[in-house]
């Protein structure tokens, strides 16, 4: 008898998937991936409209997840959407060291990337329950989240909780059959760069696009990520290529951080 061919395991038809944060660089390649692959997506962000293109989303959810009725809403959202797949991916970044990093910034990171990030894992984790689903749980971490990094204090602070919760929701799912993993991006060549470089340049005095070269020198791998190179390793979470695989962070970083 003849092995099933590992394409069947990566395809996703039939499956439907939530991507937060689907506007961004990752979450847009990543909608447009797990689209191909035949999932039904739905997405959600920050403003009011998409920039995905029409055939990628069955719907759109405009949240600011700060907002405690918004993010309520969505959590709700998520629980009628009835998903398969949850690609945990929205985030905010800003710099600070503990000097000057204050409760301000604390509060707007936390508000995020942690309490918003865990409602909605929440949410999706008991849809999958109650609808018996065998589902894939995705979380967004960093390769700021496996140390600290003296100007990005709290940044780095919240994806070390993303993988301390992912490794928890995988151990307290796992009897139900869901997967639960994270995703650690490195340095990865997104619209948000724009922003991250600014800061850096001036906390930094460096000029415009400086740090942006730098850093994508100084990646073993010799570039920067592209939205792509992350969007593939959540379609291999997803599937059930990885069906084996859970409580696990895995770093797409072209060797910046070795775990």
């Amino acid at each position: 008898m003849s092995s099933p061919s590992p394409l069947q395991d990566l395809d996703l038809s039939g499956k439907v998937a939530v991507v937060t944060g689907c506007n961004g660089g990752i979450g847009q390649s990543t909608a447009q991936h797990l689209r191909a692959l035949g999932a039904e997506v739905h997405g959600t962000d920050l403003a009011t409209t998409t920039n995905l293109g029409d055939g990628v989303l069955a719907s759109y959810h405009a949240a600011d997840l700060s907002d405690d009725a918004q993010l309520n809403a969505c959590a709700a959202w998520i629980t009628a959407a009835n998903p398969d797949i949850l690609v945990n991916n929205a985030a905010l970044f800003d710099l600070g060291s503990v000097l000057d990093a204050g409760l301000d910034q604390y509060d707007r990171l936390f508000s995020i990337n942690v309490r918003g990030f865990y409602a909605l894992m929440q949410a999706a984790a008991k849809s999958m329950v109650a609808a018996e689903k065998r589902g894939s749980i995705i979380n967004f971490s960093s390769q700021a989240g496996h140390r600290g990094e003296a100007l990005v204090a709290h940044y780095c602070a919240t994806k070390a909780a993303v993988i301390s919760y992912t490794q928890s929701a995988a151990l307290a799912l796992a009897d139900h059959g869901i997967r639960v993993n994270a995703i650690s991006p490195g340095v990865v060549d997104t619209p948000m760069w724009k922003q991250v470089d600014a800061l850096f340049a001036r906390a930094e005095g460096l000029e415009l696009g400086e740090k942006k070269r730098m850093v994508g020198e100084a990646v073993p791998l010799g570039r920067m990520g592209d939205p792509i190179d992350v969007a593939r390793v959540v379609c291999f979470l997803a599937s059930d290529l990885s069906a084996y695989l859970t409580a696990q962070t895995i770093g797409v970083d072209g060797g910046n951080v070795l775990r």
